[in-house]
């Protein structure tokens, strides 16, 4: 039997074994090692498969994940979440549809210091939902707009996403943290665009919020907004400069949450070991999968089932485009029902040959990727920020969530359309980094 036809018989099987909710990373263990068993003997596998855990998780590019999680859950544990929403509100809160436009802005700036959009789902959930209740929001539009714009915990950097594609693909997860900073801002205007035409549209979803005087909503910029930038920038500055490395820029980033909430004087003890232990939980959970899926990825490369779709696709006769349509749909797909980071840990050692040959920019293809993620995390039947959220709202039907889900689907799959008719709008500035440090 073709060694591609094994690795073809293993994703049936994997789709399978995951669509009976056995947990992801024993799953893509246990089907990697049988597979290379198959192909290579028992004794060439579990060989295989102790090398490659033990270089995953002694790899120094992956100590950026526990690095970048803690900032998130610092920030959350201090209450830094809970003031950026009070600075977005009071600047956007007496618009039509303000308090679902400072929630979207609110999610971007946690975005900054988080890099996960399950936690930024329940952070702003927390946060934002008893506000937009109290003012009278329809509850679908509410937590759908939560649920939607948690999406820009992982567009905006540092994004635990790009991080698992940078090590999957091999590319500069410096890069990849650069190119995802204008299409996250351009997804944020977008979903806030749809916001505010849907509330013009039917009125009654959203009354309007307090109206806030400039000098107020100045002074709590500079109170509450300042600390955020301040975080911001000393971690992509120092990237976009090439001052230190990613991982380098998780230990700077990780310092510089704990400082400012020490300064704040919001940092109890037991906040802080709450931060530790939640961060732990987690570190440990992304990092055995990524040492699952690189197993799985030994087995599909002696398969040669990356190289043979490589060439499939490349010697097709349809336009690149139509092939990269094709990769958005089947990842759309797929993010029905399997989780976003599996996901991109299982399809990056396939697609990424695929588009390289194709002529596509690798780091580019990384924002496709995310935003493409993004549609999976809103979509049923998984649609993992969704059930976050209705778990933070409680009383609430995950269906009239999804109900109001379409005008961010909508916006996600305009972003989309721009980063492919306009490359440049994620690789700008990457560009602009490299030419300034060289």
């Amino acid at each position: 039997m073709p060694s591609e036809l094994i690795a073809i018989i293993s994703i049936l099987f994997l789709f399978i074994l995951l669509f009976l909710r056995l947990p992801v990373a024993f799953v893509m263990l246990v089907i990697g090692i049988t597979g290379y068993t198959y192909l290579r003997g028992a004794e060439a596998a579990l060989s295989t498969a102790g090398q490659t855990v033990f270089s995953n998780f002694s790899e120094y590019s992956l100590l950026v994940i526990p690095l970048f999680v803690w900032m998130g859950f610092i920030a959350y544990h201090s209450g830094i979440s809970a003031k950026i929403y009070d600075v977005a509100y009071k600047v956007t809160g007496s618009m039509p549809g303000g308090l679902s436009m400072a929630t979207i802005g609110a999610c971007t700036a946690f975005g900054a210091i988080c890099g996960s959009t399950t936690a930024t789902a329940a952070t702003m959930g927390a946060v934002a939902l008893p506000e937009m209740n109290r003012y009278g929001y329809q509850r679908s539009f509410s937590t759908a707009t939560i649920a939607s714009a948690a999406i820009l915990g992982v567009m905006i950097p540092p994004s635990v996403i790009f991080i698992l594609y940078g090590v999957s693909a091999r590319e500069s997860i410096r890069e990849l943290f650069l190119a995802g900073i204008v299409p996250g801002v351009l997804l944020m205007l977008l979903f806030m665009l749809m916001a505010f035409f849907k509330v013009l549209r039917d009125p009654s979803i959203a009354p309007p919020g307090k109206v806030t005087p400039l000098t107020e909503k100045l002074l709590s910029f500079f109170s509450g907004g300042m600390e955020v930038i301040f975080i911001f920038v000393a971690v992509m500055g120092g990237l976009f400069l090439d001052i230190f490395s990613p991982t380098e820029a998780g230990a700077v980033g990780a310092c510089a949450t704990l400082v400012v909430a020490l300064l704040r004087r919001k940092l109890s003890w037991n906040a802080f070991v709450n931060s530790m232990d939640d961060t732990v939980r987690l570190s440990a959970m992304i990092l055995f999968l990524t040492a699952a899926a690189a197993v799985y990825g030994r087995f599909l490369s002696i398969a040669n089932l990356p190289s043979t779709v490589a060439q499939l696709a490349s010697d097709a006769p349809l336009p690149p485009v139509l092939v990269l349509v094709l990769i958005l749909v089947v990842y759309l797909v797929l993010g029905f029902f399997i989780d976003a980071l599996a996901l991109v840990l299982m399809t990056t050692p396939i697609f990424s040959p695929v588009v390289e040959a194709l002529g596509f920019d690798l780091v580019w293809f990384g924002v496709i990727i995310v935003l493409a993620l993004g549609m999976g995390v809103i979509t049923p039947p998984v649609g993992a920020n969704v059930y976050v959220v209705a778990g933070v709202a409680e009383g609430i039907d995950v269906m009239e969530i999804f109900r109001g889900i379409w005008p961010y689907l909508l916006a996600i799959i305009l972003c989309l359309a721009l980063l492919i008719a306009f490359p440049q709008i994620a690789l700008f500035l990457p560009e602009l980094s490299r030419a300034i440090t060289h």
